[in-house]
């Protein structure tokens, strides 16, 4: 029997993300698990060079403040009331990486992820975050793309984008 304690959502606010938070709040209500919602901010002092230093604590906090309310808009009030939810905004070099440590960090039984299913060509110059969790992940992901088949009921994805 497969046991489900904690499930992890980690999205980037997109439509893709939308699926995969359809498919964690079910998969939450039906294995009674915890959800954890987990949106990575990218560690701006990564990328930028001396030279513009000095506006990056700025920048670095209000990319995770804005983190932060996208993420507390993404879950809604029928979520706080039948789930058990933890939200999470981490921020790492590596996205990916990101996710996956945390998956480390809080025991999690399962990530799911969107993904925006790119052709050969963009796969192979932009890279998949989604790909790098899988390779890199301490336990099952499940992908999921934007355009489902019938595997989730219409009204779900409609309470996402409501919340």
């Amino acid at each position: 029997m497969v046991v489900l304690k904690n499930i992890l959502v980690a999205t980037d606010f997109g439509e893709a993300s939308a699926v995969a938070m359809a498919y964690g709040r079910d998969m939450a209500r039906s294995y009674d698990a915890t959800l954890h919602v987990l949106h990575v901010v990218e560690d701006v002092m990564m990328r930028y060079t001396p030279e513009v230093s000095f506006a990056i604590p700025d920048l670095q906090r209000d990319l995770e403040k804005a983190a932060r309310r996208d993420l507390d808009a993404t879950i809604s009030a029928d979520d706080r009331q039948t789930l058990k939810v933890i939200t999470a905004v981490e921020t790492s070099f590596n996205v990916p990486g990101g996710i996956t440590e945390y998956a480390r960090q809080h025991a999690i039984d399962l990530i799911i992820v969107g993904t925006h299913g790119r052709g050969a060509v963009k796969q192979l110059l932009l890279g998949s975050a989604a790909e790098r969790v899988v390779r890199t992940a301490p336990c099952p992901v499940l992908t999921v793309r934007t355009k489902e088949r019938d595997f989730i009921a219409p009204d779900a994805l409609v309470a996402t984008t409501k919340a």
